[in-house]
């Protein structure tokens, strides 16, 4: 599940807030935040480059009234770099360059899913202009694992040589597939995991029941961002406790109106609480009364492999529908074989 989109001006989470305090206070011209999708990455390096450019920053953070807090709001600020896939650009609001948007607008191509090479060279030229509003300039990189080998190797001069008044703020959910020498030249920040009552109290804040906040948290293991996505899906919550057995059934109607990739993601967790499960371990993600009846190791192992090599291409399934009815009718095999 992608990370977050709790909106650019929305309130951070206390854990997102105590952490910007954290590294507001050291130095650096360059900070990697990496872990695990659904800690807020992007809501920190947001938090971040707020702060570096607030006209009237506090050791807290943002002002959150000044001309330059108002620009980052509605996504202007003259001295902001955002580097995002166009397809996380247009999710989060932020503008495509006029040639982009245009290229798309004329159905010549689809918006990128990777951070383009172009989108980095123009970052490297916006890295060495004067600053607009004399706060400096800040790049926001994100999710930053999504550079490819010629993007990432378009910063990396910049990172090793960067410009007087210019910072940048990588966030990444898999740091591991950035090249070594990009790693080596940030200020690594490992994202905090916030306890089960603070993330329940923040998604009861935003809106969700007692319930739900606690059934949703842990369909996300634990991750409160992932958990908010989960909430505002529409679908309901107690239909996450009836999903491990109307998969063993075979049920495709329960999960109809789903997209590949949310059902493939939703199977990889049954699939890791049915092998946990098998292996006298405690389920994460379901409740132990839910599951089904655990069939034989090598089943689960073969059925893991299969969603996997099925995730590569969910985003592009030739036919959803089919999709979706080969996936269920592989989890009901799975689920049914060799106990």
């Amino acid at each position: 599940m992608s990370d977050e989109n709790p909106g650019i001006d929305a309130v951070a989470p206390p854990w997102i807030a105590d952490q910007s305090e954290s590294l507001l206070a050291q130095r650096g011209h360059a900070w990697l935040l990496q872990g695990p999708s659904g800690l807020g990455q992007y809501a920190l390096a947001l938090s971040l480059v707020r702060a570096w450019l607030c006209e009237h920053p506090t050791a807290q953070g943002a002002c959150g009234y000044c001309g330059s807090c108002h620009a980052i709001a509605v996504r202007t600020h003259a001295d902001l770099c955002v580097l995002m896939p166009e397809t996380e650009m247009l999710a989060l609001g932020w503008p495509l360059s006029e040639k982009a948007q245009t290229e798309i607008d004329d159905k010549k191509r689809k918006p990128s899913r990777e951070i383009r090479v172009e989108a980095m060279r123009d970052a490297v030229e916006f890295s060495q202009r004067t600053s607009a509003r004399g706060r400096g300039k800040a790049v926001l990189v994100y999710p930053a694992e999504r550079m490819n080998t010629i993007t990432a190797n378009a910063l990396l001069k910049t990172l090793e040589e960067p410009p007087g008044d210019v910072r940048f703020v990588l966030a990444s959910e898999a740091a591991h597939q950035l090249l070594p020498t990009i790693r080596s030249r940030c200020l690594g920040h490992s994202m905090q995991w916030p306890s089960e009552t603070a993330s329940l109290s923040w998604l009861q804040a935003q809106g969700a029941s007692p319930a739900d906040a606690r059934i949703w948290l842990r369909a996300s293991g634990g991750r409160p961002s992932d958990a908010l996505s989960l909430a505002r899906s529409g679908r309901d919550a107690k239909s996450w406790a009836l999903f491990p057995k109307a998969m063993a059934q075979g049920d495709v109607s329960a999960v109809q109106n789903w997209a590949p990739p949310d059902l493939i993601d939703a199977l990889q967790k049954l699939c890791h609480d049915m092998m946990a499960t098998a292996m006298q371990a405690l389920p994460r993600f379901f409740q132990s009364a839910d599951l089904p009846k655990v069939p034989a190791m090598p089943p689960l192992v073969q059925w893991s492999k299969s969603l996997m090599a099925s995730a590569r291409t969910a985003e592009h399934p030739f036919n959803p529908g089919l999709m979706l009815e080969s996936l269920v009718s592989q989890a009901q095999n799975a689920l049914n074989s060799g106990r």
